[in-house]
């Protein structure tokens, strides 16, 4: 594995805002308006954590409407199976608010 992607992956992975973002999408796809609910930061906040996951391979976004959803790659580096392996799922990151079902709020 390339130097420059293990140091971006175990950066990317070294906050625990992060390993909270991962744990939510350890059980599928999470749209970004429940990651605000879940870390109790900003919407800009949570973009630039989301940011950085996704410049070091770890996450995927697909856009619904005016939202990003997130998703862990299916085809992760065995560095990111070992550090995902220890991390358990957050199990309350499901969206319930109107972003998903109609509503007019965007990112």
């Amino acid at each position: 594995m390339e130097h420059t992607l293990i140091e971006k992956q175990l950066k990317a992975a070294a906050d625990l805002n992060r390993i909270k973002l991962l744990a939510c999408m350890k059980n599928g796809e999470v749209c970004v308006c429940d990651f605000v609910d879940i870390l109790g930061i900003s919407q800009p906040a949570v973009s630039q954590h989301l940011r950085k996951l996704k410049e070091a391979g770890i996450i995927t976004e697909r856009k619904v409407g005016t939202w990003k959803h997130y998703r862990l790659v299916e085809e992760q580096t065995p560095l990111m199976q070992g550090i995902l392996a220890q991390i358990q799922p957050l199990n309350r990151c499901n969206c319930d608010t109107d972003c998903c079902h109609g509503g007019n709020e965007h990112e």
